[in-house]
């Protein structure tokens, strides 16, 4: 089977690109796949994470004005799916472009949209936001299928091809952190949907009361530096910034609490990798990923979203009951099975060989 991905590109350091590299290279070296990445302006040199050396990527270049960029888009997507023949192609684009593409190119190909975010992302940005995400509830149905990764992501849409999938994880530990380094952690890109803000503000509370602790935060930080800047502000003592890790893992061992602080999530990755570390979390019960993957007071704690005081309150009871931490942590270690890639990419392949 031929699979083609169409995506803006895999050099980058978040979610998406993290799955893609996982699940692409798991088809191509245990399936025998055949898999094909198409991305724009040459945004596969120099990826961040690991992707099989079985795997053919392409580039299309995209650029002038926005009439300009779509026709030449159109074109490259076409002229490669009339050179290769793909069996399905795999659409991971959370703009409104990828949503047209079953519309406007000619294939036998079987079409799948991967959706890597939650619609309220969309609905955050004002007119345009809502305009687009009325145009994307429209497009979902032109799918073969529409695959989301969680029951909550389900709601949100209104097509009925709609599949859940959840995301695999990238690493599954034999040891577990020991829960006794007074470290927490948080792992995000710098953009105001991720929370650092109201996370930063919390904080300025827990330092204070609990001046031995500290923040470790990772992620891609802007280019205005707005957190580093608020942390500043606030004065805070016991935060330190750092640029994506590729070894995340060793990060999440060295900690005792994991946080989200999302304003929403398509699922919430770092969830499941600190919970494969044995890290108790805690985040806001956001749109529309960490309801379906924390048990609130059983592996982890959900707190109403953007509620700080209860998010505060959260992070002051598993500092001060140990106990609570550890069993927390083992429970969360056993429910991050479920997400092992074994498991996940049965039920790609599952869905590949029905289309």
């Amino acid at each position: 089977m031929k699979l083609l991905y169409i995506t803006n590109g895999i050099n980058g350091s978040g979610g998406l690109e993290r799955v893609l590299s996982i699940k692409a290279s798991y088809f191509a070296e245990q399936l025998g796949y055949e898999v094909h990445i198409l991305v724009l302006n040459n945004a596969h040199e120099n990826p961040f994470y690991d992707f099989s050396s079985k795997i053919k990527c392409h580039s299309i270049s995209v650029n002038g004005n926005p009439i300009s960029y779509f026709l030449k888009y159109k074109r490259g997507v076409q002229d490669l799916v009339n050179l290769l023949k793909p069996d399905v192609i795999l659409v991971c684009d959370d703009g409104l472009k990828g949503f047209f593409l079953p519309s406007l190119i000619t294939t036998k190909a079987k079409w799948i949209y991967e959706r890597h975010a939650s619609i309220e992302l969309n609905k955050q940005k004002g007119f345009l936001g809502r305009w687009s995400s009325r145009l994307m509830q429209m497009q979902a149905s032109k799918f073969d299928s529409f695959v989301v990764l969680t029951n909550a992501n389900r709601e949100e849409w209104r097509a009925k091809n709609v599949v859940v999938i959840p995301n695999p994880l990238s690493f599954y530990p034999k040891e577990s952190s020991d829960l006794q380094s007074k470290k927490m952690i948080a792992v995000g890109s710098h953009s105001y949907n991720k929370g650092f803000d109201t996370l930063l503000k919390i904080w300025k509370n827990i330092e204070q009361k609990y001046p031995d602790w500290q923040l470790h935060l990772f992620g891609k930080i802007d280019k205005d530096q707005t957190f580093v800047k608020l942390a500043e502000t606030l004065e805070l003592k016991n935060v330190q910034f750092h640029q994506p890790s590729k070894d995340i893992q060793a990060e999440y061992l060295k900690s005792s609490i994991m946080l989200l602080p999302s304003r929403s999530e398509g699922f919430g990755m770092v969830l499941i990798e600190a919970m494969a570390c044995g890290v108790p979390c805690i985040s806001f019960d956001c749109p529309s990923g960490p309801r379906d993957i924390i048990s609130d007071g059983v592996d982890g704690i959900l707190v109403e979203n953007q509620n700080a005081d209860a998010f505060q309150k959260a992070i002051e009871q598993l500092i001060s009951n140990e106990s609570l931490r550890f069993a927390m942590g083992s429970k969360a270690k056993e429910r991050a099975k479920a997400y092992l890639p074994m498991e996940i990419l049965k039920l790609w392949d599952n869905l590949f060989k029905i289309m």
